[in-house]
């Protein structure tokens, strides 16, 4: 597959205000956060709370309509205690990788309860509200927030999760970013990214399965080996194309693959978690449906825990 031609902008020349501006004001909502996010809520276990952590700030932006109804949410546990390890949780950085949010909060209001002897949790399940009415990967300003987790982020999906992590001293053992590959990839999100930046797209690859981006500066193995086994009991997991790669990158050993993770700005690189992993769930699949990509991601967490608890 070759770069696509994208039908905003002027090939060879990156965008500037104005191409962005024309990309947003072709974005509609599609679905509702209040209805598929905000409304579940309400029905955590008593061992857990949500807090406000913000408002995403999109209401001088024209086009951007009732930019009001994106608040921000954490699951926390209502029982906090600083001797237990803390795990973090993040889905909807990608605001369209859908099981990615519901995947948070299937594991908050279905399974967490069952660790919260022995773990806190910080669980923000849609950091991008936008991005999930939408369907979006980016924000309202064409920024990837998963390519923003640093200082000075212009993302405001980004600054805010930093800063109420940092304002409240939260230090993650583990830290897990639940997202997918989607066959849109290849038909908007990638073509988009060649037009924007001006820069040719050199990998088309979409594996058919399951895998898990790990940190490169601190990989952990034996750790990401866990959640496959965890998740192959749930769906299958994608094979390696015919260079030994996933999405260009090399595999690592089956199922994984690795990305230096704080340069390139990712959620998972945001902390010194000594447990980092980012999952790619493949909803496009003949194999798979929406409630087996949901659970594919309770996999991981659940997987994850079990691990942790018999290595500290």
């Amino acid at each position: 597959m070759t770069d696509q031609v994208y039908p905003i902008g002027t090939p060879g020349k990156k965008w500037g205000d104005a191409e962005k501006h024309q990309w947003l004001a072709k974005q509609l909502v599609k679905r509702s956060y209040q209805e598929h996010v905000v409304a579940k809520l309400a029905n955590l276990p008593a061992q857990f709370e949500t807090q406000e952590y913000g408002y995403l700030k999109y209401a001088d932006l024209p086009v951007v309509k009732d930019a009001d109804n994106y608040p921000l949410f954490i699951i926390k546990s209502v029982h906090w205690r600083d001797e237990l390890p803390t795990i973090l949780i993040t889905g909807g950085v990608h605001g369209y990788e859908t099981s990615g949010v519901q995947g948070a909060l299937r594991f908050a209001l279905a399974h967490a309860e069952h660790y919260e002897s022995k773990y806190n949790f910080i669980i923000a399940p849609c950091v991008s509200p936008w991005g999930y009415e939408t369907i979006n990967r980016w924000n309202p300003l064409a920024v990837d927030p998963n390519r923003s987790f640093f200082e000075g982020s212009k993302a405001q999906e980004a600054t805010l999760l930093m800063q109420y992590l940092k304002h409240n001293n939260i230090n993650p053992i583990c830290h897990i970013d639940l997202h997918e590959t989607t066959d849109t990839d290849n038909s908007e999100f990638r073509p988009a990214l060649s037009a924007r930046d001006d820069i040719e797209q050199k990998n088309w690859n979409i594996p058919d399965g399951f895998y898990l981006v790990a940190d490169s500066q601190n990989p952990q193995p034996e750790f990401q080996e866990a959640i496959i086994k965890s998740v192959e009991k749930v769906t299958h997991i994608a094979p390696a194309d015919e260079t030994g790669c996933l999405i260009g990158a090399p595999l690592q050993q089956f199922g994984v693959i690795e990305y230096d993770a704080r340069p390139l700005g990712l959620c998972m690189g945001m902390t010194d978690a000594e447990y980092k992993t980012t999952t790619e769930v493949y909803p496009d699949s003949p194999r798979v449906d929406d409630e087996n990509c949901i659970m594919a991601q309770v996999a991981v967490i659940t997987g994850a825990l079990e691990f942790i608890s018999g290595s500290i």
